[in-house]
């Protein structure tokens, strides 16, 4: 029964990794870096926090998240598409900015610099004949979870199973060539990036509704863990998912371990170390697509 409640637990510790790496999938497919994961999941965390304390309303919330994401994507699609920027300042830039606005609307909302007041979080399901089951009854019973479950397949289908996940690869690959055969470039790294803010958005609803309010940097470097976990998985939404989970394990072991003889400061850096030693493992068998990070000059 341990087991089973230590795998619970792993899962949903790895929901708000597995939304932000399979976003990441959509938008590096494309050919655009997103390196903003951590700034779009702390935009989606504190609109749902306002949506769902001024409405007493959780979903509410999560539509305000997905709205946040969304914008705040649209902002990076805007800079790395249109004004063809680098990726990679633009998404720490973005970054930067989601941890001084969100800072600024907590003490201007709430008047406090580190925390909200609580808020509702997602009702839970409760499925009959599973409810009952230790750990797996809460698991299942959490909507996101379900969500995201369902989301992996959804993803991983849109990807490779539909012409505008063969678009958006052939983008990501050679965009030249796509250019010619009369694809917009532009409009389908747009619709990478928008998708990757939508899933991003809803990660940080999931930290929200978790938590039942809204911390300053509550993300903690979320974001550049689930970037890890796309590039472990290959850029496939299966792959990272599943590289997910081992991050989720890494961290619900250290709160296992917390309060035994492990020094603190150790158990503290064991995601992080997880995550070093994952990327050391498989970044030399991980092939990037091959335009990733590339601007496309329409002129050149």
């Amino acid at each position: 029964m341990d087991v089973l409640l230590f795998a619970a637990a792993a899962v949903r510790i790895s929901v708000p990794y597995a939304l932000a790496a399979m976003g990441a999938s959509l938008s590096e497919r494309g050919g655009v870096v997103c390196i903003a994961l951590e700034g779009l999941m702390l935009n989606g965390a504190l609109a749902y926090t306002l949506g769902a304390y001024s409405t007493q309303n959780p979903w509410i919330g999560v539509a305000c998240a997905l709205l946040a994401g969304l914008l705040t994507a649209w902002l990076h699609a805007e800079a790395t598409v249109r004004f063809r920027a680098d990726q990679i300042t633009t998404g720490l830039g973005i970054n930067l900015l989601a941890a001084g606005l969100t800072r600024f609307v907590l003490v201007r909302v709430f008047h406090s610099s580190s925390n909200s007041p609580r808020v509702p979080g997602l009702p839970e399901w409760r499925i009959p004949g599973v409810a009952e089951i230790p750990g797996v009854g809460d698991l299942l019973g959490s909507p996101l979870v379900l969500i995201t479950l369902a989301l992996v397949v959804l993803v991983h289908g849109l990807l490779f199973r539909t012409v505008f996940g063969l678009r958006l690869r052939s983008i990501g690959e050679r965009p030249e060539a796509a250019a010619t055969l009369g694809l917009s470039v532009a409009r389908h790294r747009f619709a990478g990036v928008l998708l990757c803010g939508l899933m991003a958005g809803l990660a940080g609803a999931y930290l929200s509704s978790e938590q039942h309010s809204f911390t300053d940097g509550m993300t903690g470097g979320r974001g550049y863990i689930a970037l890890a976990a796309m590039i472990v998985g290959k850029w496939n939404p299966v792959g990272a998912a599943a590289a997910c989970l081992l991050f989720g394990a890494a961290e619900a072991l250290q709160i296992k371990l917390q309060g035994s003889a492990f020094p603190s400061e150790l158990l503290q850096a064991l995601p992080y170390v997880i995550t070093m030693l994952a990327l050391a493992g498989f970044i030399g068998r991980a092939v990037a697509p091959r335009a990733v990070g590339t601007p496309y000059d329409p002129e050149s």
